[in-house]
């Protein structure tokens, strides 16, 4: 959670109030509370195994750090939720709610969370445990483990894991449109998060992690009950714990990847700072891109990585022509014209990016074949670089430079649409314009609060007059000239 407003604080003041009534029956129940208390104990102690922090997990109400152009996990994503929905099988809603009450409450570590953050981490688990164990109580799921109905079992557990996650869901999709934490992209503007896209893919990005953990919960509630008792149940950990740990080795490298991704686009906002933050923003946008065309969430990613690389070239390119205010020579063109051929060189050997590569090659094709550096036409151009190239032109055209002002967002649609078919594909200009459109209305203050796609300025704005807005109009690029053609920038 990020700086709390007072709007967040009634909202957690009335999940708290929601975990009290739910926890309101526990004097009249009758109940094993050495379970209750095992179960609690348990998670406690699994919630402060020394997992490694790139597992991703949230101890003590911390969140993961977002990766470039990502957005944060919800916070409170526990990594031993089989030992909740464990909870959930065994135990009465009311006393299943009670199972991580200590665990949530307390603080482990350096970093301790303030109160509202407990009491925020507490109530939302609480509530999802309830939830969960009132759905399989009430579809028999209680008595299925252990009578000769074992496979109805699973559909009750099954039940409960999705009421498990609707609950975290909607209450996490509650908090981002109450502005709390960080927003989702494109826009990295913090403000309330529109409503109708707060929850958009928290439900199905928890399922499936979710799902494994109640699995796991399900085999300890079953082993629990059997004649071996609740030690057997606790051998179910391990494993869990095993396969944490392999989980936590690819987020490390997966961290790594980011971390050598961002190196390089430092050291090219270093080399060329007229177009700092551009490279970001073209990650974002062929993300966009990607995913309106409905690619696969792995080729997305490289796509990220393609837009975030694209210029990596310019690494080899002098920087006095990158910075130079005047026009380019033909001779400095020709050399600027390079940088596609440096970028590929320079990435080649870092396996993970795979087509990413053929992008940053082949960004600066044309569909007619008056591109560069190879000058293919059509579908011989890799699609990731179709994509990059109408990214790349859209953040060029809508950043103020040293060299230009930026322009209107929808100018700039109108300027991809005219070049679509002899410089851009079609497919992807016409995907980046659904995109926007689902974010909101392009560049108004009215698209959700952050969601829209702002014009950025990427040059210095001390530059000479100090403010990018008093460039003169000879600064704009010609009507005619073809849309992310300006010298040393986005569409250089």
């Amino acid at each position: 959670m990020g700086p709390v407003r007072p709007s967040a604080v009634v909202y957690v003041g009335c999940a708290v109030l929601g975990a009290l009534v739910c926890l309101a029956p526990l004097p009249d129940l009758s109940v094993s509370w050495w379970a209750v208390a095992l179960l609690a104990a348990l998670y406690v102690g699994c919630e402060r195994l020394p997992l490694p922090r790139a597992l991703g997990r949230t101890r003590a109400g911390r969140t993961t750090p977002a990766p470039p152009g990502g957005h944060r996990a919800p916070e409170g994503m526990g990594t031993f939720y089989p030992v909740l929905l464990a909870g959930a099988f065994l135990l009465p809603p009311a006393a299943a709610a009670l199972v991580p009450l200590p665990g949530a409450l307390g603080a482990h570590g350096a970093e301790r969370p303030s109160w509202p953050r407990r009491a925020w981490r507490a109530a939302r688990l609480s509530l999802a445990v309830w939830a969960a164990s009132r759905v399989h109580r009430s579809l028999g799921g209680h008595t299925a483990m252990t009578g000769p109905h074992f496979p109805h079992a699973l559909l009750a557990a099954a039940a409960a894991v999705v009421a498990f996650c609707l609950v975290l869901t909607a209450l996490d999709g509650g908090i981002l449109a109450l502005g709390v934490g960080e927003p989702p992209a494109p826009s990295r503007r913090r403000g309330r998060t529109p409503a109708r896209t707060a929850w958009r893919g928290l439900f199905l990005r928890s399922l499936a992690p979710v799902a494994v953990h109640g699995l796991a919960g399900l085999m300890m509630a079953v082993l629990w009950r059997s004649p071996y008792g609740p030690v057997t149940a606790l051998l179910v950990l391990l494993p869990m714990y095993v396969s944490c740990w392999v989980f936590a080795q690819y987020h490390r490298e997966r961290a790594a990847h980011q971390a050598t991704i961002r190196a390089l686009v430092q050291a090219v906002d270093l080399k060329d700072g007229y177009t700092r933050g551009h490279s970001e923003r073209v990650g974002q946008a062929s993300m966009m891109i990607a995913r309106e065309l409905g690619l696969d969430d792995h080729r997305v990613e490289v796509l990220r990585f393609a837009g975030i690389l694209h210029d990596v070239g310019k690494l080899g390119v002098p920087t006095r022509l990158l910075r130079k205010d005047g026009p380019l020579t033909p001779e400095e063109r020709r050399i600027i014209e390079l940088h596609p051929e440096y970028g590929h060189e320079i990435v080649r050997g870092i396996g993970f990016l795979g087509e990413a590569r053929s992008a940053i090659l082949h960004h600066h094709e044309r569909l007619d074949g008056t591109g560069y550096p190879y000058g293919l036409r059509g579908g011989q151009i890799p699609e990731s670089a179709r994509v990059v190239a109408v990214a790349d032109a859209f953040d060029a055209m809508t950043s103020t430079r040293s060299y230009s002002r930026a322009r209107p967002v929808a100018a700039a649609l109108e300027e991809l649409r005219r070049c679509a078919g002899a410089q851009f594909d079609p497919a992807m200009v016409h995907a980046l314009i659904r995109a926007l459109e689902r974010w909101g209305r392009p560049g108004s203050d009215e698209a959700g609060n952050g969601q829209g796609w702002y014009p950025a300025v990427t040059a210095d704005e001390q530059h000479r007059n100090g403010r990018p807005g008093n460039l003169p109009p000879s600064a704009l690029p010609a009507a005619g000239q073809p849309a992310g053609r300006g010298h040393g920038g986005g569409g250089a």
